[in-house]
């Protein structure tokens, strides 16, 4: 897990009662709210970056799923970044110059 938060300020915004929430998350929702299958094992925020720590704000999910989510929000808040892509421009051809 540690890799997964690498660059990342995340845990620095956690409560510090964080452990007690995510027991009691887990608890509450034993089996993943985003498959319905798979058993929980992860406490995640329901929207991403708004560090709503109640309840309602947290869900519990399995690992796939989790993944799955994060790998998500990831792609979207990169491509809101506005990255320039890997491809170069179409260079002039040095007769036009």
């Amino acid at each position: 897990m540690s890799g997964g938060w690498a660059g990342s300020n995340r845990r620095q915004r956690l409560p510090s009662g964080w452990a007690k929430i995510r027991s009691r998350i887990l608890e509450r929702d034993p089996i993943c709210k985003l498959c319905n299958v798979r058993p929980s094992v992860f406490c995640d925020h329901i929207i991403a970056k708004a560090d709503d720590h109640s309840d309602a704000g947290l869900q519990g999910v399995c690992g796939p799923c989790h993944d799955q989510k994060s790998a998500r929000e990831g792609a979207a808040a990169a491509k809101a970044k506005g990255r320039p892509s890997r491809t170069r421009p179409p260079e002039q051809h040095p007769g036009l110059l």
